[in-house]
């Protein structure tokens, strides 16, 4: 014991195992040999080694133990709702607002975006941890380094604060399932159909064709048109001459019709119509309103064809829809004189003007004055 204790202080052992963090097979190969430079061959070519060989299984499990965790996280995002109450409206709703294959393919879509991006977040991670200790192990003095990428951070979040906004963002907005590919939505900037979506930015086609690219970080509030339900609002105007109760029938018989038409009320809607009765009193006659509950983005085509059937029921029952009217007065620029009066009734009005306007005495008596 005294012999091991007289070489682990001997200053042949510190110069090839170091003072701290000695390997096991160095100070056995000192001991046994007492050769420096055998000890440290043995260090750099067994010892090292084996610790960086165990640093990088370490990292490798740890791997893999993160990309399991992160794919059973992403499924489970996948599968569920984002809160329990949309849950009850979907088992609530009509069998097409169930996860059919389109939303099972959007979910699926869904947890291939978000676990590819933690994957690859938790893989750099990792490995950057496990690349500075093998650097440590090795001898490298990670002070400088660390104080340098330290700086060099501070001035990459600074430039790329935008950067980093929008991928915090498009990470939340995809966690909680705000919007998918194929839904329509109003993003403030733009409104359209989703092409596509990232971490990035989310791009759209608006009506005309034309394609919106929207930086996740910049997207304030968001506007879904295609989730679970929507509903068709179609307002019409008759005049005050018609009879509003009448007109009200008549927009609920043809409301019911559509309802009660296989091409229609099967698929399109999902509750039968209501008229909700006077919306407005306006300057041009009474607004009349109907409302009727459809499928996701199908309302724009349930509002044309009622209004369609509205327009024929109504001009078969005699209802006019008002619009404003102006009179419209043409003037000839051929003459000043644009009178039809007789000449001499024309000489009896001039006669009369030139008397109230003649000059009078006091007049000149003031202008003197």
């Amino acid at each position: 014991m005294l012999i091991l204790a007289q070489t682990s202080t001997s200053p042949g052992l510190a110069d090839a195992c170091g003072t701290s963090n000695r390997g096991f097979v160095c100070e056995r190969v000192f001991e046994w040999t007492d050769n420096s430079s055998l000890a440290t061959a043995a260090d750099w070519l067994l010892d090292r080694p084996i610790r960086i060989a165990f640093i990088l299984l370490v990292g490798w499990i740890v791997t893999r133990i993160a990309k399991r965790a992160i794919v059973r996280f992403t499924k489970r995002i996948a599968a569920a709702p984002s809160n329990s109450r949309l849950q009850k409206l979907r088992e609530k709703g009509p069998g097409r607002a169930l996860i059919d294959e389109a939303a099972q393919a959007r979910a699926e879509s869904r947890a291939e975006t978000l676990g590819h991006v933690l994957r690859s977040v938790v893989v750099a991670l990792v490995w950057t941890f496990v690349a500075l200790i093998i650097l440590g192990e090795i001898g490298v003095n990670l002070a400088p380094l660390i104080a340098g990428a330290g700086i060099g951070g501070v001035a990459l979040g600074f430039g790329a604060q935008s950067i980093v906004k929008d991928f915090l963002s498009g990470l939340f907005m995809l966690i909680e399932d705000h919007y998918g590919v194929g839904d329509f939505v109003d993003l403030g900037y733009a409104s359209g159909t989703v092409e596509e979506v990232s971490l990035r930015s989310t791009t759209i086609r608006d009506v005309r064709g034309t394609v919106w690219h929207v930086p996740n970080g910049e997207i304030a509030r968001v506007g879904n048109y295609s989730q679970l339900w929507s509903k068709a609002l179609v307002d019409v105007e008759v005049s005050y001459g018609t009879d509003a109760r009448l007109a009200m029938g008549i927009m609920q018989q043809v409301a019911d019709d559509l309802w009660n038409d296989p091409e229609w009320g099967g698929d399109e809607l999902s509750e039968a119509p209501t008229v909700f009765g006077i919306q407005s009193l306006g300057a041009s006659g009474i607004g009349l309103r109907v409302a009727v509950k459809t499928e996701p983005s199908l309302q724009w085509a349930v509002e044309r064809e009622i209004r369609l059937r509205l327009k024929e029921a109504f001009d078969a029952a005699g209802i006019e829809i008002p619009f404003p009217q102006q009179t419209t007065w043409l003037r000839d620029d051929s003459g000043f004189s644009a009178t039809t009066l007789p000449e001499a009734e024309q000489e009896v009005f001039r006669a009369l003007y030139e008397e109230q306007h003649a000059p009078r005495p006091e007049d000149d008596f003031e202008e003197g004055r």
